[in-house]
Parts: C-alpha cells; structure tokens; sequence
C-alpha cells in the first residue's frame, strides 16, 4: 500500500504541473485573458528563441560524455521508420481520400517531444535528463519533419516537386537544430559558459515550458470534439497506447533500462505535435482531422503518460 501510494505521489508531482498549466491555458483563453494574437506571438516566441535557448544551455553545460547513447539514438531511429511504415500501410488499405491518409500518418506517429516531452524528462530527472532530450530532440526534429512531407505530399500527388536541397536548407535553419549544432562543441570539450551567457540563457530558457504550455492550452477547442471522426479515435489509439507499448518493449527487450528507457517511453507517448495542424493545412490536407488528433491526443496523454510513469516508478525502472 505504501508503494502505491508514494507511486501515485510521484506520478502526480511529474504529470500534474505540466497539465495544470496547459489547462489554465485553456481558462484564460476562454476567460478572454489571453488570446489568438497572443498564442501565434509566444509560440513564435517559443520557438525562435526560448526553446532553443532551453536546448542550447542544457546541453551546453551537461557532460557530453555522460549522456550521449549512440544505441538510444539508432533505436529511436529506427522504431520511428519501421512504425512510420507500417501506420502508412495501414493508412492505405483503410482510408479512401488522399486528404486524409496524410493527416492521419502524420498524427499517428508524431510527437510533441519539444514541449510536453522536454518538461515531464525535467521533471523526471532534472537537468541530466533535459540535456539527454535534447540530443533526443536533435534527432527527431529533421527526422518528423521530413517523414510529414513526405507523407503529406505523396497521397495527393501533388504537381509541387518537393526539392532536396530546399529541405535540407530548411532542415538547417531550424532554430532548435542551430541550438544543438553550436552547443554540442561546448559540451564535448567541457568549455565553461561566461556567467553573462549563462545568466541571460536561464532567464530566456525559464521562460519556455510555462509560456509553451500556455499556448498548448489556449489553442485546443473542446467544442470540436463532437466533429472528431472515426479516424481520429485511431490516430490517436495508435499514438497514445500501440506505439509506446511496442516501441517501449522493444526497447526494454532491447536492454535499455533507466533513465533512457524511460525518456524514449516519454517520447513515444507524447501527443501529437502542434505543428502537424500547420503542415496539413498549408500542404493541402486534411487539416481538421489534424486539429482533431491534436485535441484527443493532448487530452488523451494526460491519463496515458500518468499511466505509464506510474508503471515505470513501480516496477522500478526510475
């Protein structure tokens, strides 16, 4: 009885202070405190300058060394392509319209690892575990966004040639790649942050996860839930219980254990990321269907993350 109950405790002081502000995001935006301008304004924000702010102090001042796992990499690798193939498969056989077989991919296998997945592994495990996300977060960031272009782009056939060169620019521009890019350096070779640095890159990066989840809040419509379809129920089965049971197995099979186990479960359980809703849309797809994965996936990880933290905390994994 004590287990469980220290269990819960810890569940809920890792999961409920990340859920509590996406819901008073929610509130105020209801309440009219905050509004549209100011989501698009801080997400931008967010994205261009705190996030990666975030990324580049944890992993500048972590020891490279110490949490860098070329086999956690190659695994989340390839557990994202393998399962990427199999959802576009199974996308295929079972939806008919071409608008919705990419919004359907993209929902059911991408992740909102760069908030949700970045707060619950600090919550977890401090800043060792922020900086060990973060090379996560390296890898998955190009990786999501080219399997969404391509997902988004070949069921409609489009005319449009999406260029490589084009893609890799802008791969390469991406605020959060530069954070990694110009903090690995310093982390490989241990070099000290002048305190100016450090000073100014904490109050930015404080500013990430409340503003981010803030935002997440502000954005989600539960009136919409009544539209959400048959399609959606599945994305976000998939997304929310298949991918992080299989992959989460696979990896403790795999001999992965601790903290790396645990943050990989965290990245195969997050929701939906946001973005999806703006790639469907401008690239011509379904993208109510994407608004709805990202409602029900968001609401939906809220029991499924408590759920398997719970179980990694009492079977003795953290």
């Amino acid at each position: 009885m004590d287990l469980y109950l220290s269990t819960l405790g810890f569940t809920a002081n890792i999961v409920a202070p990340i859920f509590f502000i996406v819901f008073l995001g929610y509130l105020l935006r209801r309440m009219g405190l905050i509004n549209v301008e100011f989501i698009n304004i801080s997400s931008k924000l967010v994205f261009t300058i705190t996030l990666p702010a975030l990324v580049f102090m944890s992993v500048a001042q972590t020891d490279f060394h110490a949490v860098f796992n070329p086999g956690q990499l190659g695994y989340v690798l390839i557990g994202t392509l393998v399962t990427y193939v199999l959802i576009w498969l199974a996308a295929y056989h079972w939806i008919k319209k071409p608008t919705d077989i990419g919004a359907f991919i993209q929902g059911a296998f991408r992740s909102n690892f760069g908030i949700i997945g970045l707060a619950v592994s600090f919550n977890l495990f401090g800043n060792n575990g922020l900086a060990q996300a973060s090379l996560l977060l390296a890898l998955v960031i190009p990786l999501y966004n080219i399997l969404a272009i391509i997902c988004l782009t070949v069921p409609l056939r489009s005319n449009q040639s999406v260029k490589l060169s084009s893609m890799l620019t802008e791969i390469l521009k991406n605020p959060l790649i530069l954070a990694v890019i110009f903090s690995l350096p310093l982390s490989y070779f241990s070099v000290p942050l002048p305190e100016v640095v450090s000073t100014t890159g904490r109050y930015f990066a404080n500013l990430t996860l409340p503003l981010a989840l803030l935002a997440i809040g502000g954005t989600l419509n539960l009136k919409s839930l009544k539209d959400t379809s048959y399609q959606a129920f599945w994305a976000t089965s998939i997304k929310l219980i298949l991918l992080p049971l299989v992959l989460t197995s696979g990896a403790w099979i795999m001999g992965f254990r601790g903290q790396d186990l645990t943050i990989m479960m965290v990245l195969f359980a997050c929701p939906t990321a946001a973005a999806s809703f703006v790639m469907a849309k401008t690239m011509g797809s379904n993208a109510e269907l994407s608004a709805n994965i990202i409602l029900t996936t968001t609401l939906g990880s809220v029991l499924t993350l408590s759920v398997a933290i719970y179980l990694v905390r009492l079977l003795g994994v953290v």
